[in-house]
């Protein structure tokens, strides 16, 4: 398992290594906001060195991501489901202002999630790439 700060070369070799993906309501809330992958790619990095803001449980795992220009007081809220070393999926966001907190319903069903996706296998992942649940950054 990889648990240092990635330096450029290591943050490439990561990436051949371990597979990361957004869900399609993700990527598309992603693209509508401005949210790069090389942005969610930084975000591993603070998931490898145990800098999350919350770990929820369960793999899952809470990050601010700043918004384009602001801080990360009013920024968005990152529900990321995480095995280091291995995968990592971007499930869920929120801007703070719209949002103050999830729920325990909520945090219920994201730990089911990502108890089942962290169990994929990755001739598994690949299908629900094809069928375009995932995209894999």
């Amino acid at each position: 398992m990889i648990a240092y700060r990635l330096e450029k070369s290591q943050f490439l070799l990561y990436f051949c290594i371990v597979r990361v993906f957004k869900s399609t309501w993700f990527s598309r809330f992603a693209d509508k906001e401005g949210i790069t992958d090389a942005e969610l790619k930084e975000t591993i990095n603070l998931l490898e060195n145990e800098q999350a803001d919350a770990n929820l449980g369960g793999g899952v795992f809470k990050v601010r991501l700043a918004r384009a220009g602001e801080g990360k007081s009013g920024a968005y809220r990152v529900i990321i489901f995480f095995r280091s070393g291995e995968k990592t999926f971007f499930h869920y966001a929120y801007p703070k202002a719209r949002r103050a907190n999830i729920d325990e319903g909520n945090l219920r069903d994201f730990k089911r999630l990502a108890k089942r996706y962290l169990a994929m296998e990755d001739s598994k992942l690949t299908e629900a790439v094809r069928a375009r649940e995932f995209i894999e950054i």
